[in-house]
């Protein structure tokens, strides 16, 4: 289901994007790099976070590291990751393939400055060995994410 729901997201909402599947797993950052021939810097990851009852999702390059500081800044309070069990039941995403796009449930997205400087990311899609390539802007235009600072 997942991969089909990151499917119909891009078939309606670009069309242009194709989702690549792989043989190889892309379920971590260095898998991913190594499947699509990239740094793991241009792996865009997808973290899943909740800060009080808010659960939120934050994208971010595949080598970069949450700053807590910043985080709680940006987002007025602690942010802690969330349980194996409740990413999957929030986006409907396995592990290894969450990305922003399909959610089953709607959630407030974030980009993290660390992929602008890249013009294209790949982030996952749906599935443990599924990714797409999108440019940088445009991905943060699809998912309706606001830009932070949180990385180091």
């Amino acid at each position: 289901m997942s991969l089909a729901s990151v499917k119909a997201f891009f078939a309606e909402k670009a069309p242009d994007i194709a989702v690549i599947e792989t043989d190889a797993s892309s379920a971590t950052v260095a898998e991913a790099a190594a499947a699509h021939g990239v740094d793991p810097a241009e792996i865009a990851k997808t973290i899943c976070l909740r800060v009080g009852d808010q659960a939120m999702l934050l994208v971010a390059g595949g080598t970069a590291r949450l700053d807590n500081r910043k985080a709680r800044e940006a987002f007025g309070g602690k942010a802690r990751m969330l349980g194996l069990d409740e990413v999957v039941e929030l986006t409907g995403h396995p592990i290894g393939g969450v990305c922003p796009f399909g959610l089953k449930s709607p959630l407030p997205v974030y980009c993290d400055l660390s992929l602008r400087r890249f013009a294209e990311v790949l982030p996952a899609a749906g599935a443990t060995n599924a990714a797409v390539r999108i440019g940088t802007e445009r991905l943060a235009e699809l998912i309706g994410a606001t830009w932070v600072d949180v990385c180091q």
